[in-house]
């Protein structure tokens, strides 16, 4: 049995467009491409049926990992998120103390995240040094380039 997981509206509108590609554009494409290359003779010997029965196996399993995701997952009321601390579907500013810079993320489910957009997900290292923190906060938070200290500026949901 999974695990419920949380999404933002659009995040769950995403997932719910891709299966719907994947069971009714591709998965039919695929069949074709079978049928196709079924009645080219012999199927022991035919490369086109096998790599097509390849491609309809792992496009089922895509089908079958998508449709889990969206049969356990949620929609986050934000009206009802406390936003006093960081959470999840937090939009966090922060400044680095190192360079005066100031950015912004909001931390989302791993499927959401989107870094062009400002979306992190809640389990990469500056996501983790956030949570639970509040504004004026100054935290030191690990990172590949080593641990940068952090000032959490504004917290909005």
């Amino acid at each position: 049995m999974s695990k419920v997981k949380y999404y933002t509206k659009e995040g769950l509108k995403k997932i719910k467009e891709e299966l719907h590609y994947l069971k009714t554009v591709k998965r039919p494409f695929i069949s074709n491409q079978i049928a196709d290359a079924r009645d080219k003779g012999d199927l022991s010997e035919n490369a086109e049926y096998s790599a097509a029965k390849e491609e309809q196996g792992l496009l089922e399993t895509k089908i079958n990992k998508l449709q889990e995701i969206y049969n356990n997952a949620r929609i986050i009321d934000k009206s009802k998120i406390d936003n006093s601390k960081v959470l999840l579907f937090s939009t966090v500013k922060i400044k680095n103390i190192n360079t005066n810079t100031v950015r912004s993320y909001t931390l989302v489910h791993e499927n959401e995240v989107n870094i062009k957009s400002g979306k992190i997900s809640v389990n990469s290292p500056v996501a983790k040094g956030l949570l639970g923190k509040s504004i004026g906060d100054k935290i030191k938070i690990k990172v590949p380039a080593g641990i940068i200290p952090f000032e959490i500026i504004d917290i909005n949901i």
